[in-house]
């Protein structure tokens, strides 16, 4: 019989899962039996300066729980879930903050004693993005910004974390960013965009060494053209009609749903043998092909084949061929 929560007892925390990726990993951690801590700026009570008022860590921590009860079973009235079954925690958290970050890392410690999974999903930095600028001509408090939001967020979380993740071998981190060690040999386009989703490779590069030393695994993981709320806002399209947005930009027909990412994230963790990508940059759709998941749609869509070869490199082939 298959195991629906291989996860089951493994205590994950999510820093950045209040929407996108983040918490579609936090929502299948759960849903494969994780207890997972979800963090984010924005909750019912305040907004972070992304502006997105109907997407709360809340939210996110009912949906993993949600996800829970249904993949390992409901529990009685009145009964909190039991720790392997699925649970989500909401903890409002500013990571570049570092008393916040280790008031969670504390709170983590009391209240299960260890930590197994650390995934850093820390950005926000959308509205910060600028690719008409060269470096000379850019916004410097924004361009600061985003290395804050995506770098400097990164590392307090890391270095305030790891030492409950090291204290049990088997241990795994992992950087969420845009793009691997291969596709990132090429200019972003913007010099600040560039900078903060190259770090986070180079962050797992370094931490797979040092966390080899005592059991642990670091790796990057990236999604690919990613379907997430923003960006269809930005096509003007839901999950549901999303190849509408094909018409606009007819690269949008090799995007994915965050929950391709997401199993991704599920299947590393799940994996025994995941000490074999220590240090390495992770694709969702490299992942797809290791371990045999798909999309939502049953589809397997590999952006990152794709954008090489067909976006970049000019060949003449469908998306539809690369999913």
């Amino acid at each position: 019989m298959e195991n629906t929560q291989p996860l089951a007892g493994r205590i994950a925390l999510v820093a950045g899962a209040t929407r996108g990726a983040g918490r579609a990993m936090a929502v299948e951690l759960g849903r494969a039996g994780a207890t997972v801590y979800v963090t984010g700026r924005t909750t019912r009570q305040q907004v972070s300066e992304v502006g997105r008022a109907t997407e709360t860590i809340e939210e996110t921590a009912e949906l993993v729980s949600a996800a829970g009860r249904a993949s390992g079973g409901p529990q009685a009235p009145g009964q909190a879930a039991a720790v392997g079954s699925g649970t989500g925690i909401a903890v409002p958290a500013d990571h570049l903050d570092p008393e916040r970050v280790r008031a969670v890392v504390d709170r983590i410690e009391r209240e299960q004693g260890r930590l197994d999974i650390l995934v850093n999903d820390l950005w926000g930095g959308e509205h910060l993005i600028d690719f008409d600028s060269k470096l000379w001509e850019a916004d410097l408090d924004q361009g600061l910004r985003m290395l804050d939001l995506g770098v400097r967020a990164h590392i307090i979380t890391s270095r305030l974390a790891l030492p409950l993740l090291v204290r049990r071998p088997g241990g795994l981190l992992v950087e969420v960013t845009d793009g691997t060690a291969e596709s990132n040999r090429a200019y972003r386009g913007s010099f600040f965009y560039d900078l903060t989703k190259t770090a986070p490779i180079r962050m797992a590069l370094a931490l797979g060494a040092e966390l080899a030393e005592v059991g642990g695994t670091a790796v990057s993981l990236t999604p690919g053209f990613l379907r997430s709320e923003q960006m269809l806002d930005h096509f003007g399209v839901t999950e549901e009609n999303w190849r509408d947005g094909i018409a606009k930009e007819p690269h949008f027909a090799i995007s994915e749903s965050p929950l391709f990412v997401a199993r991704a994230l599920v299947a590393l963790a799940s994996d025994p043998d995941r000490a074999r990508f220590n240090g390495t940059s992770l694709s969702s759709g490299g992942l797809a092909k290791e371990y045999g998941f798909t999309d939502a749609d049953g589809s397997r869509p590999d952006a990152e084949a794709y954008i090489a070869e067909v976006a970049v490199g000019g060949v003449d082939r469908s998306a539809e061929e690369y999913r």
